[in-house]
């Protein structure tokens, strides 16, 4: 078995979850410079189950879109954080008219478990441009990652940019 590669992937939508740190960086990558709005956040308490729909830049793209002198595209995507005992936020507009961009997810653990474990309790973080910052208590960490609709050129045909 041979592992994955983003060409592999072509135009089938993405299905990933993370359960370890490690597997968070890799959604936290393919989940940068995404952008939605305060009301693309959805709590489910009962269910505890905290979802973010959002417009995802895609990555894995990239390099494919300018080989053969396309442009750039996005697509909707949902991010689902299981097992949320708590929600809290900083710096972020609630409505549905201000445009966030998502930088980073982070696993901030409550305790350190061993390389081969699943993470356990801690706190998941979203960070915003413009110092936003949302943060999720876990009982244990299980995120997952779904494309819900086809990929569409990107309005603005550029690759974000962070003036590296």
């Amino acid at each position: 078995m041979t592992d994955a590669r983003f060409e592999d992937g072509a135009e089938r939508p993405l299905r990933l979850i993370a359960r370890d740190a490690d597997d968070l960086r890799v959604l936290s990558a393919l989940v940068q410079d995404s952008v939605l709005t305060g009301a693309d956040f959805q709590y489910q308490r009962a269910r505890r189950r905290f979802s973010v729909l959002l417009n995802r830049f895609r990555w894995e793209d990239q390099a494919q879109a300018k080989a053969a002198g396309r442009r750039v595209e996005r697509v909707r995507s949902v991010l689902d954080f299981s097992d949320v005992t708590a929600v809290a936020h900083q710096g972020l507009e609630r409505d549905g008219e201000t445009i966030l961009s998502l930088l980073s997810i982070a696993y901030v653990p409550q305790v350190e478990v061993g390389a081969d474990e699943p993470a356990g309790p801690g706190r998941v973080v979203l960070t915003f441009a413009g110092d936003g910052a949302l943060a999720l208590s876990v009982e244990c960490l299980e995120v997952e990652l779904s494309d819900v609709t086809r990929p569409y050129a990107a309005p603005s045909g550029k690759t974000p940019s962070h003036g590296d």
